[in-house]
């Protein structure tokens, strides 16, 4: 079987490096699925799940991403993400309350807040929260 090799990267570390069958990540425009010999792409995405097939192997490797750039060539894809985190490394206790102090940022007018910073970071666990029960279910 063919296979595609696959960074992902944040600012802090190399998250993840190895070759896969299959990525599957949020594009900013909807769910992209990559597989080798992939026509060439460069695109934003957001905050989500990233699930790479392991070449050879039944399982995946699932890691969040909050945000960044995607770029493939068609033997490489390249996930340079804002941050990422391994799924095994999620929290959802964490995520819950920076959902919670997003919701109440957003609800408290009379704050002296960033709104946009707010409502993304409100996404940004809304989206951390999919991820950890999406990866809980499998």
């Amino acid at each position: 079987m063919s296979t595609i090799h696959v960074d992902v990267v944040s600012a802090e570390e190399a998250i993840f490096e190895g070759e896969a069958e299959f990525v599957a990540l949020p594009g900013e425009t909807g769910e992209l699925g990559i597989y080798p010999q992939h026509t060439p792409l460069i695109t934003r995405i957001r905050p989500g799940a990233v699930r790479i097939k392991l070449a050879g192997k039944n399982e995946e490797e699932f890691v969040f991403v909050a945000g960044g750039i995607l770029e493939v060539q068609p033997n490489r894809v390249t996930v340079l993400a804002d941050t990422a985190i391994r799924g095994h490394d999620l929290d959802e206790a964490k995520a819950e309350e920076a959902r919670k102090k997003a919701e109440e940022a957003l609800a408290n007018r009379s704050a002296d807040i960033d709104y946009a910073k707010a409502q993304a970071e409100l996404m940004e666990a809304m989206a951390q929260i999919a991820a950890i029960r999406k990866l809980r279910g499998k």
